[in-house]
């Protein structure tokens, strides 16, 4: 029951009618008995900054922030965590004694995901990233900061993966490059860890992100893509004997770390977990 003491959390997007987390995280108001609830704002871009300045005074208490406003959202926020700064884009809004600070939980649920579900240890390891997008960034800078020993960029756009390639390097250290067609197969081949980070397999009939000949038996292969839960990516990964990891651990985990900085308690990661699947179930029905 919503009631005047029902705490409000959301999720600013345009669209919105796609996401999961509604479902996701009034699961788990619902098991930890919170009253709170989760609902979806939908924002067009030349609205963004009167919602945003509305959060405060509608007693909002804490915001997700998905597409197209994850960068555009940050001047007109309070301050930034450390991953936010360094990444620069924010999909989690926190609201901190009438302040709101800008988080971004991407790729370290991308990381936990990574971690929990394959046991893979990005240190010391070679990663190639397809894609140099939002998704691309988060996860790159927080695989560079756990100590990937080179991370490799490709994009069909090759002076975006070139920009991401030098900030990588710039701010972590890291070895990072662009990869070009040409190099791609080579590259591919030598990673530890191939991850698709474009759109390409949400539809049916899209292209593989990288040619199959150079998936091998030893890659991890990682599909951001979580809807459908087997893109054909992961399914010519598996042909080929290699480990494989979907997209909605990720999608799990930035809401679990989202949850606990909102909360300030533990998620219930399995509800969480459960109430995805059986969303992306049905969507796909």
């Amino acid at each position: 029951m919503i009631s005047g003491h029902t705490a409000v959390y959301g999720i600013f997007g345009h669209p919105v009618e796609h996401t999961f987390s509604p479902g996701m995280h009034n699961a788990a108001f619902g098991a930890l008995g919170l009253d709170a609830c989760y609902v979806p704002f939908s924002v067009p871009p030349e609205q963004l900054e009167p919602a945003v300045r509305a959060i405060v005074p509608l007693g909002l208490k804490g915001l997700n922030v998905t597409v197209p406003h994850k960068e555009k959202v940050i001047p007109f926020l309070d301050g930034l965590s450390d991953d936010a700064k360094l990444i620069g884009a924010v999909n989690t809004i926190e609201v901190r004694s009438g302040r709101l600070i800008g988080h971004n939980t991407d790729g370290r649920g991308f990381l936990r995901s990574l971690r929990e579900e394959t046991g893979f240890r990005p240190k010391g390891k070679r990663v190639l990233i397809i894609g140099s997008g939002g998704a691309a960034r988060a996860v790159s800078f927080c695989l560079a900061l756990a100590g990937a020993a080179a991370i490799g960029l490709h994009d069909a756009d090759g002076s975006k993966a070139a920009r991401l390639a030098s900030d990588l390097g710039r701010t972590t250290g890291t070895a990072a490059e662009a990869v070009s067609a040409a190099g791609l197969d080579e590259r591919a081949r030598d990673a530890h860890c191939l991850i698709n980070a474009t759109p390409l397999g949400l539809k049916r009939g899209d292209p593989l992100p990288l040619p199959k000949q150079s998936i091998r038996n030893g890659h991890l292969v990682c599909d951001l893509v979580y809807n459908p839960p087997v893109t054909g990516l992961l399914r010519a990964a598996r042909s080929a004997g290699a480990a494989t990891l979907p997209g909605i651990g990720m999608l799990l985990f930035q809401g679990v770390i989202a949850f606990e900085v909102w909360t300030g308690r533990k998620a219930p990661v399995e509800v969480m977990r459960r109430a995805l699947v059986r969303q992306v179930r049905e969507r796909g029905k």
